[in-house]
Protein backbone atom coordinates (compact mmCIF):
# COMPACT_ATOMS: atom_id res chain seq x y z
CA UNK A 1 0.00 0.00 0.00
CA UNK A 2 1.05 3.58 -0.62
CA UNK A 3 1.15 6.10 2.22
CA UNK A 4 -2.15 7.59 1.10
CA UNK A 5 -3.80 4.18 0.80
CA UNK A 6 -2.79 3.41 4.38
CA UNK A 7 -4.18 6.72 5.61
CA UNK A 8 -7.40 6.22 3.63
CA UNK A 9 -7.90 2.77 5.17
CA UNK A 10 -7.90 4.11 8.72
CA UNK A 11 -9.78 7.36 8.10
CA UNK A 12 -12.83 7.84 10.31
CA UNK A 13 -12.37 4.54 12.06
CA UNK A 14 -11.35 2.79 15.25
CA UNK A 15 -7.80 1.56 15.79
CA UNK A 16 -7.52 -0.97 18.61
CA UNK A 17 -4.37 -1.06 20.70
CA UNK A 18 -3.39 -4.66 21.46
CA UNK A 19 -0.60 -4.53 24.02
CA UNK A 20 0.35 -6.40 27.17
CA UNK A 21 3.55 -5.71 29.08
CA UNK A 22 5.55 -8.50 30.78
CA UNK A 23 3.85 -7.87 34.15
CA UNK A 24 0.34 -8.19 32.69
CA UNK A 25 -1.75 -11.39 32.65
CA UNK A 26 -2.22 -11.41 28.87
CA UNK A 27 1.44 -10.94 27.99
CA UNK A 28 1.81 -13.18 24.94
CA UNK A 29 2.33 -12.53 21.24
CA UNK A 30 -0.20 -15.26 20.47
CA UNK A 31 -2.84 -13.69 22.72
CA UNK A 32 -2.23 -10.26 21.17
CA UNK A 33 -2.72 -11.76 17.72
CA UNK A 34 -6.09 -13.16 18.82
CA UNK A 35 -7.00 -9.79 20.34
CA UNK A 36 -6.19 -8.21 16.99
CA UNK A 37 -8.33 -10.77 15.18
CA UNK A 38 -11.24 -10.08 17.53
CA UNK A 39 -10.80 -6.35 16.89
CA UNK A 40 -10.79 -7.01 13.14
CA UNK A 41 -13.99 -9.02 13.39
CA UNK A 42 -15.53 -6.21 15.42
CA UNK A 43 -14.84 -3.66 12.71
CA UNK A 44 -11.52 -2.06 13.67
CA UNK A 45 -9.65 -0.35 10.82
CA UNK A 46 -6.19 -0.74 12.34
CA UNK A 47 -4.13 -2.11 15.21
CA UNK A 48 -1.57 -0.47 17.48
CA UNK A 49 0.97 -2.95 18.82
CA UNK A 50 4.16 -3.12 20.84
CA UNK A 51 7.36 -5.04 19.91
CA UNK A 52 8.42 -6.63 16.64
CA UNK A 53 7.50 -10.08 17.99
CA UNK A 54 3.88 -9.14 18.70
CA UNK A 55 3.60 -7.32 15.37
CA UNK A 56 4.81 -10.36 13.42
CA UNK A 57 2.13 -12.52 15.08
CA UNK A 58 -0.55 -9.90 14.48
CA UNK A 59 0.39 -9.39 10.82
CA UNK A 60 0.15 -13.15 10.30
CA UNK A 61 -3.40 -13.04 11.63
CA UNK A 62 -4.96 -9.86 10.23
CA UNK A 63 -4.28 -7.64 7.23
CA UNK A 64 -5.13 -4.37 8.96
CA UNK A 65 -2.60 -1.49 8.97
CA UNK A 66 -0.48 -1.56 12.12
CA UNK A 67 0.84 1.35 14.17
CA UNK A 68 3.97 -0.15 15.65
CA UNK A 69 5.90 0.89 18.73
CA UNK A 70 8.62 -0.53 20.90
CA UNK A 71 8.34 0.32 24.57
CA UNK A 72 11.90 0.33 25.86
CA UNK A 73 12.94 1.78 29.22
CA UNK A 74 16.40 3.31 29.45
CA UNK A 75 17.84 4.17 32.85
CA UNK A 76 17.46 7.83 33.71
CA UNK A 77 15.17 8.56 30.76
CA UNK A 78 11.41 9.19 30.86
CA UNK A 79 10.94 8.63 27.12
CA UNK A 80 10.09 4.98 26.47
CA UNK A 81 7.96 4.79 23.31
CA UNK A 82 10.32 4.01 20.42
CA UNK A 83 13.01 6.17 22.04
CA UNK A 84 16.02 5.49 19.79
CA UNK A 85 17.02 4.58 16.24
CA UNK A 86 17.47 0.99 17.40
CA UNK A 87 13.74 0.59 18.06
CA UNK A 88 12.87 2.35 14.81
CA UNK A 89 15.09 -0.06 12.87
CA UNK A 90 13.39 -3.07 14.48
CA UNK A 91 9.98 -1.78 13.40
CA UNK A 92 11.13 -0.97 9.86
CA UNK A 93 12.52 -4.50 9.58
CA UNK A 94 9.17 -6.06 10.46
CA UNK A 95 7.49 -3.91 7.81
CA UNK A 96 5.02 -2.05 9.98
CA UNK A 97 2.83 0.49 8.14
CA UNK A 98 3.13 3.30 10.71
CA UNK A 99 5.82 3.82 13.34
CA UNK A 100 4.84 5.82 16.41
CA UNK A 101 7.37 7.45 18.67
CA UNK A 102 7.41 9.79 21.65
CA UNK A 103 7.57 13.37 20.36
CA UNK A 104 7.36 15.15 23.71
CA UNK A 105 9.76 17.89 24.77
CA UNK A 106 11.82 15.57 26.97
CA UNK A 107 15.37 14.33 26.40
CA UNK A 108 15.96 10.96 24.74
CA UNK A 109 18.29 8.32 26.24
CA UNK A 110 21.30 10.04 24.62
CA UNK A 111 20.25 13.45 25.98
CA UNK A 112 19.09 14.81 22.65
CA UNK A 113 15.64 16.23 21.96
CA UNK A 114 13.16 15.07 19.32
CA UNK A 115 14.05 18.01 17.05
CA UNK A 116 17.63 16.74 16.97
CA UNK A 117 16.78 13.06 16.57
CA UNK A 118 13.87 12.90 14.15
CA UNK A 119 15.46 14.67 11.15
CA UNK A 120 18.04 11.87 11.03
CA UNK A 121 15.29 9.23 11.18
CA UNK A 122 13.23 11.02 8.52
CA UNK A 123 16.24 11.21 6.21
CA UNK A 124 17.05 7.53 6.63
CA UNK A 125 13.46 6.37 6.10
CA UNK A 126 11.80 8.90 3.75
CA UNK A 127 9.05 6.51 2.65
CA UNK A 128 7.98 5.37 6.13
CA UNK A 129 4.89 6.80 7.83
CA UNK A 130 5.71 8.20 11.27
CA UNK A 131 3.26 9.17 14.01
CA UNK A 132 4.19 11.63 16.76
CA UNK A 133 2.94 10.70 20.24
CA UNK A 134 2.44 14.12 21.81
CA UNK A 135 1.16 15.49 25.11
CA UNK A 136 0.20 19.04 24.13
CA UNK A 137 -0.64 21.18 21.12
CA UNK A 138 2.81 22.78 21.02
CA UNK A 139 4.46 19.37 20.62
CA UNK A 140 2.05 18.40 17.87
CA UNK A 141 2.73 21.52 15.85
CA UNK A 142 6.47 21.05 16.29
CA UNK A 143 6.15 17.43 15.13
CA UNK A 144 4.38 18.62 12.00
CA UNK A 145 7.27 20.98 11.24
CA UNK A 146 9.77 18.16 11.83
CA UNK A 147 8.11 16.03 9.17
CA UNK A 148 5.94 13.57 11.09
CA UNK A 149 3.05 12.23 9.00
CA UNK A 150 0.46 11.87 11.76
CA UNK A 151 -0.05 13.65 15.08
CA UNK A 152 -1.29 11.66 18.06
CA UNK A 153 -2.54 12.81 21.47
CA UNK A 154 -1.19 9.64 23.09
CA UNK A 155 0.90 11.31 25.78
CA UNK A 156 -1.65 13.85 27.04
CA UNK A 157 -1.66 13.60 30.82
CA UNK A 158 1.51 11.50 30.90
CA UNK A 159 4.12 14.25 31.01
CA UNK A 160 4.83 16.35 34.13
CA UNK A 161 3.54 19.48 32.42
CA UNK A 162 0.23 17.86 31.34
CA UNK A 163 -0.45 15.80 34.47
CA UNK A 164 -4.07 16.05 35.58
CA UNK A 165 -5.40 16.71 32.08
CA UNK A 166 -8.94 15.46 31.68
CA UNK A 167 -9.03 12.63 29.17
CA UNK A 168 -9.82 12.29 26.39
CA UNK A 169 -8.24 15.68 25.75
CA UNK A 170 -10.85 16.94 23.31
CA UNK A 171 -9.46 20.47 23.49
CA UNK A 172 -6.03 19.31 22.32
CA UNK A 173 -7.49 17.13 19.59
CA UNK A 174 -9.66 19.94 18.25
CA UNK A 175 -6.80 22.46 18.37
CA UNK A 176 -4.49 20.17 16.39
CA UNK A 177 -7.22 19.48 13.83
CA UNK A 178 -7.74 23.21 13.35
CA UNK A 179 -4.11 24.34 13.46
CA UNK A 180 -2.26 21.59 11.60
CA UNK A 181 -2.50 20.08 8.14
CA UNK A 182 -1.59 16.55 9.23
CA UNK A 183 -4.01 13.75 10.16
CA UNK A 184 -4.70 13.82 13.90
CA UNK A 185 -5.05 10.51 15.73
CA UNK A 186 -7.09 10.84 18.93
CA UNK A 187 -5.72 8.60 21.66
CA UNK A 188 -5.85 8.46 25.43
CA UNK A 189 -8.71 8.02 27.89
CA UNK A 190 -11.37 6.91 25.40
CA UNK A 191 -13.42 4.66 27.67
CA UNK A 192 -16.79 4.35 25.94
CA UNK A 193 -18.44 4.63 22.52
CA UNK A 194 -19.67 8.11 23.43
CA UNK A 195 -16.06 9.24 24.01
CA UNK A 196 -15.08 7.79 20.65
CA UNK A 197 -17.84 9.64 18.83
CA UNK A 198 -16.96 12.87 20.63
CA UNK A 199 -13.30 12.80 19.59
CA UNK A 200 -14.08 11.86 16.00
CA UNK A 201 -16.62 14.67 15.81
CA UNK A 202 -13.71 17.12 16.25
CA UNK A 203 -12.44 16.12 12.83
CA UNK A 204 -9.79 13.68 14.05
CA UNK A 205 -8.63 11.35 11.28
CA UNK A 206 -9.04 8.23 13.44
CA UNK A 207 -8.97 7.20 17.08
CA UNK A 208 -7.09 4.62 19.13
CA UNK A 209 -8.72 2.72 21.98
CA UNK A 210 -6.67 0.32 24.06
CA UNK A 211 -7.30 -0.33 27.74
CA UNK A 212 -11.10 -0.10 27.48
CA UNK A 213 -11.12 -2.98 24.99
CA UNK A 214 -8.01 -5.12 25.47
CA UNK A 215 -6.99 -4.91 29.15
CA UNK A 216 -9.50 -6.98 31.17
CA UNK A 217 -7.58 -6.51 34.44
CA UNK A 218 -7.94 -2.72 34.18
CA UNK A 219 -11.55 -2.99 33.05
CA UNK A 220 -12.36 -5.22 36.02
CA UNK A 221 -10.70 -2.81 38.44
CA UNK A 222 -12.77 0.03 37.01
CA UNK A 223 -15.98 -1.88 37.74
CA UNK A 224 -14.82 -2.92 41.21
CA UNK A 225 -13.91 0.65 42.13
CA UNK A 226 -17.39 1.76 41.09
CA UNK A 227 -19.05 -0.48 43.70
CA UNK A 228 -16.66 0.14 46.59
Amino acid sequence: MTKQEILDRIKGGLIVSCQALPDEPLHSSYIMSRMAYAAYQGGAVGIRANTAKDIKEIRATVSLPVIGIVKQVYEGCDVYITPTMQEVEALVEVGVEIIAMDATKRPRPDGRMIEEVFPEIRERYPDQLFMADCSCVEEGLQAEQLGFDLLGTTMAGYTPYTKGTKLPDVTMIKALVEQSKKPVIAEGGIWCPEDLKRVLDTGAWAAVVGTAITRPRDITRRYVEAIR
